[in-house]
């Protein structure tokens, strides 16, 4: 079956995050695609409804089970059903776990620039934030982990939890084993739990694909907690579901424990029929999906040679959000993106919000029809012109 990439619907505003904008304003912003998902989950959406009964639901195992086979079709590795528990959505699982297993005052270290969200899911909770910088090698845009560095703070008694994101938001960068591991040895070494946010893990480009951290050799395994959704990869951020997969069962429990007591594990209407719908009947649209990213990202850095060469992409293989170096064109972030959306009503996403440098950089999401890249493409280079 065909799948439809190209159809951009024009009723999607109203309650959208994304599309509560300006009537001549185009966001490239938040992490929702434009395209409607699967037809295979809308069909058992509206089996669901149709059946009339929305009382409490539990989980049943044939979720667990989707949820396996998933990834062991996708990803060469099949997590045990009995490792997981289901949480109300990635987010509110890390927060449950960053108040259950640190304490007040504790260290959080993340490595910016980084998902925006983490920020709040410690500081929110009054633990502090720690960084371990990525490192940007500017001659061949790419970043690389200072492992010096990660293990001084890893070490530091205070720091106590550490949330990973893999493959990484914004930079789309895809962690190897090789780094994972050494990442889960130094966690294991100086006893800190390892949050891995392995949302973005099925929209990846390379021969491979991403390495679930649940993956690693057993030993490595103690202190982890890993959180996957169909939130990105099915542009089903709504359902609000997630899977947490903690494999040692003493930390799973207190995992467990935390997510139950805040009452972030009981599913809403959509969350199970969804979820196993796009797990068992989502792969041919997976596959076409990845072809269309990979059209329009073609499209958007041949416009960028040809027409805004000072721009330069940041070489990731994981999602369709693009992480561009423009420092070339300005030191102030946020003056740029401010002038693009008054100039031609383009909304891109400054880098400063994702901490480290940031500053130097923007976001932009891909994940809409032709027509729309095209739109957003022409903007931005009347943009940086006028902004010149």
């Amino acid at each position: 079956m065909k799948y439809d990439f190209e159809t951009l619907n024009k009723k999607r505003a109203g309650n959208s995050a994304k599309w509560d904008v300006g009537k001549n304003e185009l966001p490239m912003t938040i992490a929702d695609m434009d395209f409607p998902t699967a037809p295979e989950i809308v069909k058992a959406l509206q089996e669901k409804v149709a059946m009339g009964l929305f009382g409490y639901e539990e989980i049943p195992d044939e979720y667990r089970k989707a949820v396996a086979d998933w990834y062991e079709t996708e990803h060469g590795v099949r997590p045990k059903e009995d490792w997981m528990i289901f949480a109300t959505g990635v987010v509110p699982s890390i927060s449950s776990a960053v108040r259950r297993l640190t304490s007040l005052g504790d260290n959080v270290l993340v490595q910016a620039p980084v998902y925006n969200v983490f920020y709040n899911s410690i500081v929110n909770n009054g633990r502090h934030v720690v960084s371990n910088d990525l490192v940007y090698l500017k001659e061949s845009h790419q970043y690389v982990i200072d492992f010096n560095d990660l293990e001084e703070k890893l070490s530091d008694p205070l720091t106590n939890m550490m949330i990973l994101c893999n493959p990484h938001n914004p930079v789309g960068k895809i962690w190897t084993v090789e780094e994972l591991t050494k990442i889960a040895g130094l966690c294991l070494k100086y006893d800190i739990k390892l949050f891995s946010d392995e949302i973005h893990g099925d929209i990846t480009f390379n021969k491979d694909g991403y390495n679930p951290v649940f993956g690693l050799e057993d030993k490595y395994l103690k202190n982890v907690v890993v959180a996957v959704s169909p939130s990105k990869t099915f542009n089903v951020a709504a359902f609000h579901a997630s899977t947490v997969i903690v494999p040692d069962s003493n930390l799973r429990a207190q995992v467990s424990r935390g997510l139950n007591s805040e009452e972030l594990a009981e599913p809403n209407l959509v969350a199970v029929p969804g979820t196993i719908a796009a797990y068992t009947k989502g792969h041919e649209w997976l596959q076409q999906l990845k072809q269309k990213v990979l059209a329009n990202r073609k499209l958007v850095l041949d416009f960028l040679a040809e027409n805004i060469p000072d721009i330069k992409w940041v070489e990731g293989e994981a999602t369709y959000l693009l992480w561009f170096d423009v420092s070339q064109i300005t030191e102030d972030v946020d003056e740029l993106t401010d002038f693009i959306r008054q100039d031609t009503g383009l909304i891109v996403t400054p880098g400063d919000v994702y901490g480290g440098d940031g500053q130097h950089f923007i976001r932009m999401n891909i994940a809409s029809p032709t027509e729309m890249i095209q739109d957003g493409l022409d903007r931005l280079k009347k943009a940086i012109n006028d902004y010149k």
